[in-house]
């Protein structure tokens, strides 16, 4: 569960928020113009989010795309500067996907995300939901993915052809996973390939 830090002052900003340096070592993504502390994850949140980070790594160099992958952590994080009060937030998913061009800079957040993913744990659950209907708000992002830690399923988002996003998720439990933003599929059950729930 994500825990906000007390401020007396005004609301960070995002440019705010890239200087900052919380000196914890934790993940903090900026809600609202106030840094909120992220749960380190799981060894389950880790191996779903690095398996799945893999497959879609694998799939976009397969054909030929432009597009790249970004995990968190990592040295570029994925930072999420949402269209809804863009001065007061950049939320931090676990994977995200972008076709723009590569930055020098690591501190500047994902450029117009295509897909991006999160992984969904006990303890975060309404943290994650309030960004997922967020990131819906972004104008290039095409479709989000959900992907349960407790058991094997993942819930997509896509956004209709005449732009407009459903009112609820497509959830997958077996068979085929499929990702139009990408173009990319994969069995469900391979996401979850190095954790205890393939059993």
């Amino acid at each position: 569960m994500s825990q906000a830090l007390q401020t007396s002052g005004d609301l960070m900003t995002v440019a705010e928020f890239l200087d900052w340096d919380s000196g914890d070592g934790r993940m903090w993504q900026l809600v609202d113009g106030v840094p909120t502390a992220m749960a380190p994850p799981s060894r389950r949140h880790g191996a779903i989010q690095a398996e799945m980070a893999a497959l879609i790594r694998n799939h976009l160099t397969g054909i030929g795309s432009p597009c790249s992958v970004i995990v968190t952590p990592g040295i570029v994080t994925p930072g999420i500067v949402t269209t809804l009060a863009a001065d007061n937030n950049m939320r931090i998913p676990d994977l995200a996907v972008t076709c723009a061009p590569v930055a020098d800079d690591a501190a500047v957040p994902v450029p117009d995300p295509v897909l991006i993913v999160e992984v969904l744990s006990p303890g975060n659950q309404r943290e994650t939901w309030i960004n997922v209907w967020t990131y819906t708000l972004i104008p290039s992002v095409q479709e989000v993915l959900v992907l349960h830690s407790a058991l094997v399923r993942a819930d997509v988002l896509r956004r209709g052809p005449d732009g407009a996003w459903p009112t609820a998720t497509t959830p997958v439990t077996a068979g085929s996973l499929v990702l139009d933003s990408i173009g990319f599929g994969v069995p469900v059950a391979d996401i979850y390939r190095t954790t205890a729930l393939a059993q």
